[in-house]
């Protein structure tokens, strides 16, 4: 009985996932508005003449910002990102690029961005094909369906990942010309192209541009300058002080002086030169491109060209983590790996499955035969959950998502899918239910047959139980791995997965450690009851993450189904014809709260806003930057909610009144980077620090090389590294 319990769990925990994303359904269709604190987003179209080939048509995502906040061109200069379409379109419809308006130079300490404040359209050309038929596109009365997922980049001071799902009807006949006027005003805010391309020459650690072909109402002024090609030039130089423009004749020069972290040396450059605001005029040109080829010989730079300068501005990360020659570093990789597998072991995310797992093992106290059985079930599956989750995570980076360890568990939904399955297991360790009164008997057959499969079962839900947790060694092995062929890649997976199931994998072949559990008795029954409790204590851990995610509304519908889900559990506990009706009863009531609630538990809310003058604040790498321009020393905290060894460390090492009575005294910043929901700019960061997962520990000063620590982050570690500042 206690051998097959975890195979049903894991069963049921099939049926509890496949249920959940229902509730992600239930969240409200996408319209043409979308709506956060920070930006207006709607898509518009405009097609005066219909949907016609030949016709011009156009779509665009209108951005209203909040005073005092932007988004980005599309080069985003020392840090941001550019916003990103991605359209679903009708057979016959292709969309082009974005048609970026000219953009406006946002300066932040020592650096500048380039991007867009206020209200701006972002206006995407649309070709119909000569071959398209009107009628098989229509997708509703009179109209076409046009659908855009849109992600983009907000910031102030701090800076807030956000997306949105759009649709729009498009009629096939007639004008759509609400939008002319906008429409008008960004296309004449595109740079004009130049007949004649520019010149740019590598003059030292400058460049030398030179454009003909400007128009009169250019030539005299002083210009501005945007560079389309990002990590090339210092884009917070200032006009007059760090570069010079001048005219000869027809001809604009300036001298712009290289960045200093370039990380880019590309054999052309398509440039953008802008009016002044002062000199611009209306319903006249402002702004204009050219393509220039680059001449001369780039200066030898240190700066890896996968790794961003505003990353290495801010965090430095290659000189925090020096990796040795490839064949030691991939070696000592592989011998990390099985050594975070194993301390894994000793995380309080793995103690409940391991302890049941022993529970079953003792059980099977005399049948060697039937122990090296289950220990090779167990390994198979921790290693295959491990290769199937890292597989999972190479391949959504390769596609261009950006992901890292933990990846599932910034997924509303699958925290609660994870909640459901643990207030199962707890019940079931209670006494309330055996899992053989809820399965057919066929099932419950073939698993006597085939117990191996249970085993192999309890090693896929170690692992899931397990990615909350990292372990020493981990971190740096896992962020090694990100940046390695495949099949390497995997095999540092691998590794981990059998440190995680080695204990288990040696007590079932070495019989004088089988020989210290004890014999088989009462005492089994009272453990098993005991360890309903730390169960139920996983899912309170569990509502309170996803509290973080998505607020009280939807920790307390998480909380009201978990309540329902236990109601229908008892249910089938019963006998006769009471068991039916009543079951049924509270099936439907479930499925009826689901439906009224279940859509605040996928409904993400925005982060609480941190009060100011707090301890901690919000990282960026924006305000990184910032700080280290003004001089003054940060620490940077990487964490996560729903990361066990971060919760750990917040509360036995960095609250700690003579540590932050140290920070205090250095005048050290302390900054904390939250990514218990997706965020790729943290993404970006922990890559950039060769790192996948979170906890991370990263203490920086002006002109010092960074000091990233341990995952499991002592006082004294902190301090001596305080007192090298």
């Amino acid at each position: 009985m206690l051998r097959s319990f975890l195979s049903r769990l894991s069963i049921a925990a099939l049926v509890l996932a496949a249920a959940f994303p229902s509730a992600a359904q239930m969240a409200a269709k996408p319209s043409n508005v979308v709506t956060t604190p920070h930006v207006r987003a709607e898509l518009v179209a405009h097609a005066p003449d219909g949907v016609a080939p030949g016709a011009p048509v156009w779509l665009g995502l209108q951005i209203a910002h909040q005073p005092e906040w932007h988004t980005y061109w599309k080069n985003a200069g020392d840090s941001g990102l550019p916003t990103e379409l991605a359209w679903t379109l009708p057979a016959g419809l292709v969309a082009g690029d974005i048609a970026w308006p000219l953009p406006k130079k946002i300066p932040i300490g020592n650096l500048a961005n380039y991007g867009y404040e206020h209200t701006v359209l972002l206006p995407v050309p649309v070709t119909v094909a000569a071959d398209f038929r009107p009628a098989q596109a229509l997708s509703g009365p009179g109209g076409i369906d046009i659908r855009l997922k849109a992600s983009w980049l907000v910031c102030r001071k701090e800076c807030i990942p956000e997306e949105g799902e759009f649709a729009l009807r498009l009629p096939m006949q007639g004008s759509t010309a609400l939008h002319k006027a906008d429409f008008d005003a960004a296309l004449a805010a595109r740079p004009a192209a130049l007949a004649q391309p520019g010149a740019v020459e590598i003059d030292g650690k400058a460049l030398r541009v030179s454009i003909d072909g400007l128009p009169p109402a250019a030539r005299g002024k002083t210009l501005e300058f945007f560079p389309e090609t990002a990590e090339v030039v210092h884009t917070a130089a200032v006009s007059g002080k760090d570069w010079t423009q001048s005219w000869q004749g027809e001809r604009w020069t300036a001298t712009i002086p290289l960045a200093e972290q370039r990380s880019a040396s590309p054999t052309s450059m398509p440039i953008v030169v802008a009016l002044a605001e002062a000199d611009r005029r209306d319903n006249a040109p402002i702004a204009w491109r050219a393509e220039a080829p680059i001449t001369g010989t780039w200066p030898s730079t240190a700066t890896p060209a996968q790794v961003s300068p505003a990353l290495q501005a801010a965090l430095a990360a290659n000189a925090a983590v020096p990796l040795p020659a490839p064949a030691a570093s991939f070696v000592m990789a592989l011998l990390g790996a099985l050594l975070g597998g194993l301390l894994l072991n000793l995380m309080p995310c793995v103690f409940p499955v391991l302890a049941i797992k022993i529970l079953g093992f003792a059980a099977q106290a005399g049948d060697r035969r039937g122990q090296r059985s289950a220990g090779l079930a167990y390994t198979a599956g921790v290693m295959a959950t491990f290769l199937a989750l890292g597989g999972t995570m190479l391949a959504l980076r390769a596609a261009g998502e950006q992901m890292g360890w933990g990846f599932q568990l910034q997924s509303p939904a699958v925290i609660a899918a994870l909640a459901a399955l643990f207030t199962v297991m707890g019940l079931n360790l209670a006494g309330m239910f055996e899992f053989g009164l809820l399965a057919p008997r066929s099932l419950c057959a073939a698993q006597a047959k085939h117990p191996v499969v249970n085993d192999f079962l309890s090693g896929v839900l170690a692992v899931v139980i397990a990615s909350p947790c990292t372990a020493p060694f981990m971190g740096a092995s896992l962020g090694f791995a990100i940046g390695m062929p495949a099949p390497q890649a995997l095999m540092l997976f691998a590794a981990l997965g059998f440190g995680l199931a080695l204990p288990y994998l040696v007590a079932g072949f070495v019989p004088a450690v089988s020989r210290l559990l004890p014999r088989p008795g009462p005492w089994m029954q009272t453990l098993r009851r005991v360890l309903a409790f730390p169960m139920f204590a996983t899912v309170a851990w569990l509502v309170w993450v996803l509290g973080q995610q998505s607020g009280i509304d939807g920790a307390g519908a998480l909380l009201g189904l978990l309540v329902a889900l236990a109601a229908v559990v008892w249910s089938f506990t019963l006998r006769g014809r009471t068991r039916w009706v009543l079951a049924s009863v509270l099936v439907a009531c479930t499925a009826a709260l689901m439906l009224s609630i279940g859509g605040n538990i996928v409904r993400l809310v925005e982060p609480a806003t941190v009060a100011s003058g707090a301890r901690w604040q919000p990282w960026s790498v924006a305000r990184v930057a910032e700080l280290q321009a003004a001089g003054r020393p940060v620490f940077v905290d990487f964490t996560a909610a729903w990361c066990v060894t971060c919760q750990y460390n917040k509360k036995a090492t960095l609250a700690d009144a003579d540590l932050l009575a140290d920070f205090d005294a250095r005048q050290v910043v302390l900054l904390r980077a939250d990514w218990t929901r997706q965020d790729p700019a943290i993404t970006a960061a922990l890559t950039a620090l060769g790192r996948s997962g979170v906890p991370v520990y990263v203490l920086q000063a002006p002109g010092k090389a960074p000091v990233v620590m341990t995952e499991i982050l002592r006082k004294d570690e902190v301090k001596a590294a305080l007192a090298r500042l």
